[in-house]
């Protein structure tokens, strides 16, 4: 028997993605799927060197990557219209946020991609994407750029939206940004990484028509959100998109890293590889 290592966030969304597979529910031959749950940077890092032979990854880091992996069809964590937020304690307005440090969650995170692609000159400092709303609140910081569920609990914590990336992408291009996907490693061969892409994709269409006890799996991962909350972070990135990016989600990332590109954030141009 063969082990596939999986490597994911420990957030809501990926946990109802992996829901089928991490609890055995089909029969996946002589494969062996173990998981591993890191926050988005870290495995970012850890992709750079090949640790695992699947990865959720930001599309940010894919360019420095792409030697070692391709990007799987399936997977992917799109903003439709909607994204990582630039959120504060005051009511502040965009250009407000010119002269202030951001914290930000990584390096390598789309969120900060697109941040730099829509203000170069923000100035920024980067914080474990949990501790980002805390810091705000404490004061070490005037705003913050958040991710995963707190785009839907920044209000209760009385902090407000400056500008959310999402929504700023989509009236500029047209297109949903492309925040995450998932990569297998190359050194599996071709059949190998078709037969893992296939598994993971029924697990997530077994998710989303077995959505219930899907979401029961996933909310032990989504904190002390509330469950109709949790249940909104999830349809918002596990979904259509997840199954397939499609031509237009294809389209959004090679957009993405090109305009990262031509920004000058991104150094090398890379050719954007599916496992089609």
């Amino acid at each position: 028997m063969r082990e596939i290592k999986i490597a994911h966030s420990p957030d809501s969304d990926d946990a109802f993605m992996f829901y089928a597979l991490a609890n055995d529910i089909f029969d996946t031959g002589e494969l062996k799927f173990s998981h591993t749950l890191k926050d988005i940077e870290t495995l970012n890092k850890e992709a750079l060197s090949g640790t695992y032979e699947v990865s959720a990854i930001s599309i940010h880091a894919y360019p420095k990557l792409a030697d070692k992996y391709i990007l799987m069809p399936t997977g992917s964590s799109m903003g439709d219209k909607y994204g990582p937020m630039i959120v504060s304690e005051k009511e502040l307005s965009e250009q407000d946020l010119n002269g202030l440090t951001i914290a930000v969650p990584g390096e390598m995170t789309t969120a900060l991609l697109s941040m730099r692609i829509y203000n170069p000159n923000l100035k920024y400092e980067v914080v474990p994407f949990d501790q980002i709303i805390p810091q705000i609140k404490a004061g070490k910081y005037e705003a913050g750029l958040i991710i995963h569920e707190s785009q839907l609990t920044y209000a209760s914590e009385g902090l407000y939206k400056i500008i959310d990336m999402g929504d700023w992408w989509f009236k500029n291009t047209g297109l949903p940004l492309p925040l995450g996907g998932n990569v297998i490693r190359r050194d599996l061969g071709t059949e190998l990484m078709h037969t893992v892409s296939d598994f993971i994709k029924r697990s997530i269409q077994y998710s989303l028509d077995n959505r219930e006890a899907a979401l029961e799996y996933a909310l032990q991962f989504a904190g002390d959100m509330d469950p109709k909350l949790a249940d909104k972070f999830v349809g918002m990135y596990v979904n259509h998109w997840t199954l397939d990016y499609g031509e237009t989600g294809r389209k959004a990332i090679r957009t993405l890293l090109e305009r990262g590109v031509q920004e000058g954030i991104i150094k090398d141009k890379v050719n954007v590889e599916f496992l089609d």
